[in-house]
């Protein structure tokens, strides 16, 4: 199965590890170290040239997604049902 991030952006469900709303990154101490960290390796990616809404956490990539955070929940939701 596959979740739709935004933009032209489709994962496979088995590749989503967490989803987080945009403000964690500016609270948290560890998220701001992290996002440094996966933009300093060049896994970081933006989707779309909106602004972003969510962090999606990949076993491969971290994107930014303005599609909110409650919203890719359901979606996996739906997906975890089947």
């Amino acid at each position: 199965m596959y979740i739709h991030l935004g933009g032209e952006k489709i994962i496979r469900s088995s590749e989503l590890i967490a989803i987080f709303d945009i403000s964690i990154e500016k609270s948290s101490k560890i998220s701001k170290q992290f996002i440094a960290c996966s933009l300093q390796d060049k896994r970081l990616e933006r989707i779309g040239d909106e602004e972003a809404k969510s962090i999606v956490v990949t076993k491969n990539t971290i994107y930014y997604s303005p599609i909110s955070s409650s919203t890719l929940k359901k979606r996996a939701k739906i997906l975890l049902e089947i």
